[in-house]
């Protein structure tokens, strides 16, 4: 095959790869090393599914990833609670997990209870047309009479 060829190949298959979605974020819990992500990738671009899985981390200690349902491109919410010491729930439509820093252990929740377990510290979301970790305490204010 001609090397203009291949050139050109490579050049019409670049737009298909780059539908492709394939990225991260984390919640930073004290600092760069404790901290759960989320990361996503949709292997084909034809599909519509995307992989994702937790990583849960703990430096020195432990980093582990553990991998979670699939969900579809472009779309993404799942919030983050307190749980207890070292021990977050997560909640992803009607899935419910449970992510330990102590020990980087993770779990599904098959049991969870009607009302989350504790407080709600944010919600990984898509914000920009990126995968991003919303903090709960960083929601917009409500607007206000004028006069305010």
């Amino acid at each position: 095959m001609p090397a203009h060829l291949k050139s050109l190949l490579i050049l019409a298959a670049v737009p298909l790869l780059a539908a492709c979605e394939y990225e991260g974020a984390a919640y930073l819990i004290e600092g760069k090393d404790h901290s759960i992500s989320l990361v996503r990738e949709q292997r084909w671009f034809w599909s519509s599914e995307v992989e994702q899985a937790v990583v849960v981390s703990r430096m020195p200690t432990c980093m582990r990833r553990h991998d979670i349902r699939p969900g579809t491109t472009g779309s993404v919410k799942m919030e983050v609670f307190e749980a207890g010491d070292y021990l977050w729930a997560l909640k992803q439509g009607k899935s419910w997990y449970l992510a330990g820093t102590e020990k980087c252990e993770f779990q599904r929740w098959k049991d969870a209870p009607a009302e989350p377990p504790g407080k709600l510290v944010g919600t990984f979301t898509r914000k920009n047309d990126k995968l991003e970790f919303v903090p709960a305490d960083k929601a917009p204010k409500p607007i206000g009479p004028a006069d305010e």
